[in-house]
């Protein structure tokens, strides 16, 4: 039986300790090289003092049109052959490729011609393919720095001996962002499905050879973001990710990557923004479609106004990079002469005329995939909300889950259900299931399914008029509509507020007017008071005097 590991978590699986087994499988070691003999050379002599058994290993190199056409050295894996890349491409994925067709191993093992690897290198990474048929192994990578390079025989003594340590000096830089996923992810095995995909870098990595080959291999279009477009596709085919610690090799120098990011970058972005959806923050822009979609969604054909009202409800999504398949019997729509408006095949011929020159959507006899990570089966007649789909899948991100199964309505007839798939999760289910197996038990057991109300999360019955007899109001329209109310409200407020003030302003004039009147008059009766005290003081004084005068002289 094979195992069955959920999400990442390989820790499911007990490999052997390094030396302390006895290998089976077979593997190719496929080494695209471009100009580099000189490390070539470093890499195959590395490689000829391997653990694993030499009758189980062969090494294939492909030269990618090397100015100085590449040569094999004497010091190499005893099955070393070397092939020219065919015509008709160039660049490192091409090359691999020709190294996978040619391939007989049962698991392929991509080297890079500057890549000088420590004894134990290759069983460490095949231990791990041996337990699971579905596993994707990465070495980890010290980067020399500058200094002398090391001769064949010194490189093979080294290595033979466990000496490989003292090699090269090494570089202070490192994957420092893979190995900070790999370290805060417990290994890499609590990453979600979305993450641990990332660290897939093509340096030094295992394959089992079946499972590269039944996704296609190198996507060959691409010269550079090879390894982070086949990182995503693997995903989806549901592989699981192992980075070993005690698979170490040495790379010579740095990579491109850290040489020049920026530049990298900027040559990549277009390229993984139209092969990789997980990376959203490329996929900003509005109206654009991609090679591959976000959502795959499938609507079985059915009455006219149910499939028009759910395929247009999905295609004005938040999420914008969504492809349709509605499924149906679509050859049966011939030529031949029919009546018009009686014709058996009506519905579905008026589907064909809505959408059949619409490249968001394929009319197809069943479920057709772009290889987007999430893929949904919605029934006609049932319409979402614009930000359903977004929503949706940010709960499944948010708890990694395999599936949603949707509840819509029931009846005397059953549910109605829509589903919403992790693509990875069913790819997974499909390479451990066993004819006794319930699907959606699986892929529960592997990833975890939950039930939601569909209602909660948008989803409602089409209008009972469909299409509408005039175009509906947009969100965006309405919303202008609801704020502009809104604003006139604000503004009649504020012209009242301000005729309010400049009423009081108007009072408060008039009441400064008055108050400095009043001050007026009340100096005014302060001075006439102080008049008539002074007055009527000296009134009193000449009456006293008087009196004194009588008082003293009184016959004068």
């Amino acid at each position: 039986m094979i195992p069955r590991i959920p999400h990442n978590d390989f820790g499911v699986l007990t490999p052997p300790a390094v030396g302390g087994w006895k290998p089976t499988l077979t593997v190719t070691v496929v080494i695209p090289a471009h100009d580099r003999q000189e490390t070539l050379d470093l890499t195959l002599a590395a490689l000829s003092a391997q653990s694993y058994p030499e009758h189980l290993l062969d090494v294939i190199v492909v030269d990618d049109g090397s100015a100085t056409p590449l040569c094999l050295p004497d010091l190499a894996p005893a099955r070393t052959k070397l092939i020219p890349s065919p015509p008709g491409g160039w660049g490192r994925a091409w090359a691999v490729q020709a190294g996978l067709d040619a391939a007989t191993g049962e698991v392929v093992f991509v080297l890079d011609a500057d890549m000088v690897p420590h004894r134990h290198h290759v069983e460490a990474q095949l231990r791990w393919h041996h337990l699971a048929p579905y596993v994707v192994v990465l070495g980890w990578i010290d980067f020399t720095a500058a200094g002398p390079l090391p001769s064949p025989e010194q490189v093979r003594g080294a290595v033979e001996s466990g000496a490989e340590n003292a090699l090269f000096p090494l570089a202070a830089q490192r994957h420092h962002w893979a190995e900070t996923i790999i370290h805060d992810h417990h290994g890499l095995r609590t990453a979600p499905s979305s993450l641990a995909t990332r660290i897939h870098v093509g340096a030094t990595v295992s394959y089992p050879a079946a499972l590269l080959r039944s996704i296609g291999g190198m996507d060959t279009a691409l010269v550079l973001a090879e390894d982070t477009e086949l990182g995503y596709r693997l995903t989806q085919a549901g592989a699981v990710f192992v980075p070993d610690p005690e698979s170490r090799a040495w790379h010579i120098g740095l990579p491109t990557a850290m040489r020049d990011f920026a530049a990298l970058k900027r040559y990549n972005d277009p390229y993984i923004a139209d092969r990789v959806p997980y990376r959203r923050y490329l996929r900003t822009d509005p109206g654009r479609q991609w090679q591959v979609q976000y959502v795959d969604a499938t609507v079985p054909s059915g009455a006219y106004e149910d499939v028009r009202a759910t395929v247009d409800a999905l295609l004005a999504s938040s999420i914008p990079d969504v492809g349709i398949t509605i499924t149906g019997p679509w050859h049966a729509l011939t030529g031949d002469r029919r009546s018009p408006l009686r014709d058996p095949d009506l519905d579905l011929r008026l589907i064909h005329a809505t959408f059949a020159h619409d490249p968001r959507v394929e009319l197809a006899s069943g479920p057709v995939t772009t290889g987007a990570p999430f893929r949904l089966q919605a029934p006609s007649g049932w319409v979402v909300s614009k930000d359903t789909l977004e929503r949706l899948i940010e709960h499944m991100e948010e708890h990694d889950l395999g599936a949603l199964r949707i509840a819509l309505e029931e009846s005397a007839d059953g549910v109605t259900v829509a589903r919403l798939d992790r693509t990875a999760a069913l790819s997974r289910a499909a390479l451990v299931a066993t004819p006794d197996d319930d699907a959606d038990d699986l892929i529960d057991a592997l990833f975890g399914v939950e039930w939601v109300d569909g209602e909660t999360w948008g989803f409602t019955r089409r209008p009972a008029v469909y299409p509408p007899r005039k175009k509906p109001i947009s969100e965006v329209a309405r919303l202008t509509a609801a704020h502009e109310k809104e604003i006139a409200l604000y503004r009649r407020r504020v012209a009242a507020l301000r005729a309010e003030i400049g009423q009081l302003k108007r009072e408060a004039g008039k009441n400064s007017r008055d108050a400095a009147r009043w001050r007026e008059k009340a100096e005014s009766w302060r001075r006439e008071a102080v008049r008539l005290a002074r007055e009527q003081n000296r009134t009193v004084l000449k009456r006293a005097v008087r009196r004194v005068r009588n008082l003293a002289f009184p016959d004068t």
